[in-house]
């Protein structure tokens, strides 16, 4: 019986929080960016696999500016708000490139 796969958008978005929480709470900040790195990569090997290569790269390209469009919006709403935004910008990104296929 095959494991059951969890959504690319739950890894996608855990990834932006999870990499975020990481860098805060250890205050190590390179060990926030293995967080990301790592679930981006499993994220993407999904869409890939679900969608294609060319939603495996629209979709990382995405990934990559949520990460990098959260810093100036933290400034404006702070960091948490930030983070799960974009997150949830992620996820719904990735559930509307990938739903209904795989």
């Amino acid at each position: 019986m095959p494991s059951p796969r969890i959504p690319s958008s739950a890894v996608a978005a855990a990834g932006l929080v999870g990499g975020y929480a990481v860098a805060r709470w250890t205050k190590k900040r390179p060990l926030g960016g293995v967080v990301l790195a790592v679930a981006g990569g499993v994220a993407a090997r999904e869409w890939q696999r679900v969608g294609g290569v060319k939603a495996a790269v629209g979709l990382s390209a995405a990934y990559v500016a949520a990460f990098g469009g959260s810093h100036p919006l933290a400034k404006k709403v702070g960091a948490w708000p930030a983070v799960f935004s974009v997150a949830g910008g992620m996820a719904a990104a990735s559930w509307a490139v990938t739903r209904g296929r795989g």
